[in-house]
């Protein structure tokens, strides 16, 4: 029988502080290194809904909402949406935040997909996700459009 897990489970929030070498001339953080952060938090999200070593199979479309400079903090937030057989959806929110306690504020958000490997690296089958909230079975309702539309696309 599969195992049936709520997203909490696996909830990762990853903290970061922004330094110069995560920076361009200007002082903002690099695109890549907040990409690199967030895959990071989603691969820990998913090998702990599935108690497998996973690989990063996609992630979708990257938006650049606002820039996070030298000395912020950075906070990011993975959560597992749903589960298929051996791939898991990841919802990845980084939200940025100056010392000086001013409210976060969003900066990017994505969905990574993520295969669970056995030991011989070949796709296994992972838990079934639970959800609870509202907002849960909405994301958990959508995943299967926004995965048919990432197979279109390849």
């Amino acid at each position: 029988m599969k195992k049936i897990k709520p997203p909490s489970l696996s909830e990762t929030i990853m903290t970061e502080i922004v330094c110069p070498n995560d920076t361009n001339p200007m002082g903002i953080l690099q695109g890549g290194r907040l990409v690199q952060w967030m895959d990071i938090a989603s691969a820990v999200c998913a090998q702990n809904h599935s108690e497998h070593i996973c690989v990063t199979a996609s992630i979708d479309s990257v938006k650049f909402k606002s820039p996070a400079k030298v000395g912020d903090i950075i906070t990011i937030k993975a959560r597992i949406t749903r589960a298929f057989n051996s791939s898991m959806e990841i919802f990845v929110q980084a939200w940025a935040k100056k010392v000086r306690g001013q409210q976060a504020y969003l900066i990017n958000e994505s969905y990574f997909t993520f295969v669970a490997l056995d030991d011989n690296a070949k796709p296994v089958a992972v838990p079934t996700v639970k959800p609870g909230s509202v907002s849960e079975k909405k994301q958990f309702a959508d995943a299967d459009k926004r995965k048919k539309s990432r197979l279109l696309s390849y």
